[in-house]
């Protein structure tokens, strides 16, 4: 096989899990800006996802948010997702968005609030029981304000506990992926606020508990291919939330505000060999002004691009040139292959997986906006919360 027809197999088997969230109507703190034919239910978002699988041809499955994703059926659920082409993914949880929460979930003072969030994720498990899902993503608002405000040990003692039990729980080929943010809405602690205390949490409880990386949660300058790097050595990298941003968690499109970063990551991910189904490749993201299906096709193909340019560095020559200390060819190497319009081999890839080599402009030609704006009339929009 040669290295473009290596290039080309490689492409055709990523896959990058879009959110249903996404679907929604979402925005800032601020405000968020109702769109004509947003999803109303989580059979709706399964019908959008299924147009951006349609379209790309790498995006088999959708992650569901629970409680916003709740059904009473989700075998069902399961079933008119792969009708419509696609799967149901990873389990995202939520123990942020009650009152009860307002001074933790798991790491909470309070043993009754504790128990609560807990059976949240236990639920969230037999969840994935019944759609077959192999992740369960866990993030974790809980921190502090406040010096003083709780004992900050105890809290990662707490944190520990709860994810043991849900640890226990989990079936043989499940896991549990540790999302980590540094900031926001805790601002004195974050109970999970960086790579190494989810790292830590993940090695102390066995195989089956991964870290995520999601590449809007980190302070500016940090260098994320490192943490990519350094979790792939360790062999516990579980996946990514891929997103932009300038200043914080702005969840704006992948790829949008800083391309090359994505491009340095994802050389990361094949140079570490985790370009593989264990690790997950998923958006989270927010799209408050730009139309919902379209930003989520045009996602995709930004994470494709940078694979695709990833794939393309000459490794053998980028070798050579480390070894000899030549700084600037080594740089080189990986410029020439940053600066390689990947469009034509794309727009190649897609043909020869029998779909329209422009996703973006088979979405307008197809009518499906025009379709849902008219069909979907009445009822509740599906957003933040819902």
């Amino acid at each position: 096989m040669t290295e473009l027809a290596a290039v080309k197999a490689a492409l055709k088997t990523q896959a990058v899990e879009t959110p249903s969230w996404a679907y929604g109507n979402s925005g800032t703190r601020f405000k968020v800006f109702a769109q004509a034919g947003v999803p109303r239910n989580p059979f709706e978002k399964l019908d959008d996802a299924a147009q951006v699988h349609a379209y790309t041809g790498v995006a088999p499955t959708v992650a569901l948010h629970i409680p916003w994703d709740k059904v009473d059926d989700y075998a069902a659920l399961a079933k008119y997702a792969e009708d419509r082409g696609v799967k149901l993914g990873t389990i995202n949880s939520n123990t942020f968005q009650d009152d009860d929460y307002k001074l933790g979930s798991v790491c909470h003072a309070d043993p009754v609030v504790r128990r609560k969030a807990l059976d949240h994720l236990l639920e969230c498990v037999d969840i994935m029981d019944a759609t077959g899902s192999k992740d369960l993503k866990l993030w974790f608002a809980d921190g502090t304000n406040y010096p003083g405000q709780d004992d900050i040990r105890e809290r990662q003692d707490r944190l520990a506990e709860a994810l043991a039990a849900v640890y226990e729980r989990l079936g043989g080929d499940q896991r549990m992926l540790l999302e980590y943010k540094f900031f926001e809405p805790a601002f004195y602690t974050t109970d999970v606020p960086d790579w190494g205390t989810a790292y830590a949490h993940c090695l102390k409880l066995g195989s089956k508990a991964q870290v995520v990386v999601d590449t809007g949660h980190h302070a500016p300058g940090t260098n994320i291919e490192f943490i990519v790097a350094t979790l792939l050595r360790e062999g516990k990298l579980g996946g990514f939330d891929f997103n932009s941003r300038f200043y914080a968690d702005d969840d704006l499109m992948v790829g949008a505000a800083d391309p090359f970063q994505l491009f340095r990551i994802m050389y990361e991910v094949i140079r570490g060999g985790g370009f593989t189904p264990d690790v997950a490749f998923m958006l989270d993201q927010c799209h408050n002004i730009e139309a919902k299906i379209p930003a989520i096709i045009r996602s995709v193909m930004n994470v494709q691009e940078a694979t695709a340019k990833a794939l393309l560095v000459d490794r053998s020559a980028l070798g050579a040139a480390q070894r000899d200390g030549d700084v600037l060819e080594a740089n080189a190497v990986l410029m020439d292959a940053y600066n390689t319009d990947v469009r034509p081999l794309l727009r190649e890839v897609r043909e020869e997986m029998g779909l329209d080599p422009d996703p973006m402009g088979a979405y307008r030609r197809s009518g499906w906006a025009s379709k849902i704006a008219e069909e979907r009339v009445g009822g509740e929009q599906a957003g933040w919360g819902a």
